[in-house]
């Protein structure tokens, strides 16, 4: 029983490494071919009349151009081979349909690109609800399901990562940034707090080696960083701007700041469901050596670095033409 336990693990867990090279070229090229932000799709939803009954807008970069606008309250369901994913996303809490926003498209040229901004989301009903929540920014690879139905445990919400085996040499995109504000504190369930600190953009790319334990924990190596904090406004487009992957323990690098270590903080490090359906914290064990093959890629690009329901508001981090280079 114990050894078929441990070949069930071992095989749902490296599902990722059975990925045949012309599926993993796919990937790539999925993943960069949207990454030009130049199809957008809307959704129209009503939101509860107890709180307003206004319509609002959810947009996400796929489709055609003269097919983008989808109506209604149902979830999002990703189309088959579709990757990328914001956290515009509709929450139902008690029966209330709500929806927040952060990310949009924003005209660039002939096309577009992606604005990814942190502001404040109010939900007030007069004597119900008064709460007012700092959203943050988010841009991934990855899933986040919807209906959101509750504001706890935000990190659990969102699937960071996707099977993958390769080792890319950089991550390549447009970008420019307004960051720097104040970080606010806003949880819903207190006044919102400003926090007398900056606050700034990131993007991430990493890519891990994870496997499960008998228990349904699930562990992994870090095999690549690249991790840029952007810390200063940048008004006018930096092209091509390329953030390198190191692969290995980069803690000695001259280049390593404490913001590329190990995530093992509840507050910020990423999760998964394991073999039995269960939400469960990665748990990051430790640098793998140089050379191991990944199974997972974390790419996300988000407007605050902070904890959920922390930022600084009014950042804004526009990209565009974000691709992998293998």
């Amino acid at each position: 029983m114990r050894r078929t336990r441990l070949l069930w693990l071992y095989v749902y867990i490296g599902l990722s490494t059975a990925l045949s090279a012309g599926a993993q070229e796919r990937i790539v090229r999925q993943i960069n071919e949207v990454g030009k932000f130049d199809n957008w799709c809307v959704r129209e939803i009503k939101e509860s009349a107890v709180i307003g009954g206004n319509t609002k807008y959810l947009y996400e970069f796929y489709g055609n151009p003269t097919d983008t606008l989808r109506t209604g309250k149902q979830p999002f369901k990703a189309p088959e081979g579709y990757l990328w994913r914001t956290n515009n996303v509709l929450a139902v809490v008690m029966g209330v349909v709500k929806t927040n926003n952060t990310v949009y498209p924003e005209k660039r040229g002939d096309g577009y690109c992606a604005r990814i901004e942190t502001h404040v989301e109010e939900v007030k009903a007069l004597g119900i609800v008064n709460m007012d929540v700092v959203c943050q920014g988010t841009l991934i690879v990855g899933e986040l399901p919807e209906p959101i139905t509750t504001t706890k445990d935000p990190m659990t919400k969102v699937e960071y990562a996707i099977p993958f085996i390769s080792s890319p040499k950089c991550l390549r995109l447009d970008y420019k940034a307004d960051v720097g504000h104040e970080t606010i504190r806003g949880t819903g369930f207190s006044k919102l707090k400003a926090m007398g600190v900056p606050d700034y953009a990131e993007i991430t790319m990493i890519l891990q080696k994870r496997w499960e334990d008998e228990d349904g924990n699930v562990h992994a190596l870090r095999v690549g960083t690249g991790i840029e904090r952007i810390t200063k406004d940048i008004p006018q487009w930096v092209n091509g701007h390329e953030v390198d992957i190191y692969y290995g323990d980069m803690t000695a690098e001259p280049s390593y700041k404490e913001y590329m270590g190990l995530k093992n903080d509840p507050e910020t490090a990423y999760c998964t469901k394991n073999s039995k359906g269960q939400d469960v914290m990665v748990i990051e064990e430790g640098w793998a050596p140089a050379g191991t093959q990944p199974t997972h890629l974390v790419l996300h690009f988000i407007s605050s670095c902070g904890q959920a329901f922390y930022g600084g508001v009014g950042n804004v981090l526009w990209v565009d033409n974000v691709e992998i280079v293998m």
